[in-house]
């Protein structure tokens, strides 16, 4: 089942995954070490944001290691910047008739 990047960053576990993979490129159990859960836990996260496309996996020897694919987000921030417009428009409209009543 393929994942969207909402539903991945929804969990705020796999937010805190990608902020540890946002600047470095770490084994997995690494990643797993810095979590309270089990390593299989945090590995089926991994997995989500990997199909999502939020997180790069690359096989090195018997370790696999993890990256943040940050540009993923820039879906994330197309959607939030045009609720932002619409809110600014709003707010906008408010301060004129609140400036129109005095």
């Amino acid at each position: 089942m393929s994942q969207d990047v909402f539903q991945a960053i929804a969990d705020p576990t796999r937010r805190e995954i990608i902020d540890v993979l946002a600047g470095q490129s770490l084994p997995v159990n690494e990643v797993a070490e810095r979590f309270d859960m089990s390593r299989p836990a945090v590995s089926k996260h991994i997995k989500i944001l990997n199909e999502c496309g939020l997180v790069v996996i690359r096989k090195e020897g018997r370790k696999r290691y993890c990256r943040a694919n940050t540009q993923k987000l820039q879906e994330v921030i197309a959607w939030a910047y045009r609720y932002r417009k619409f809110w600014n428009d709003k707010l906008d409209a408010l301060e004129a008739a609140l400036l129109e009543e005095d």
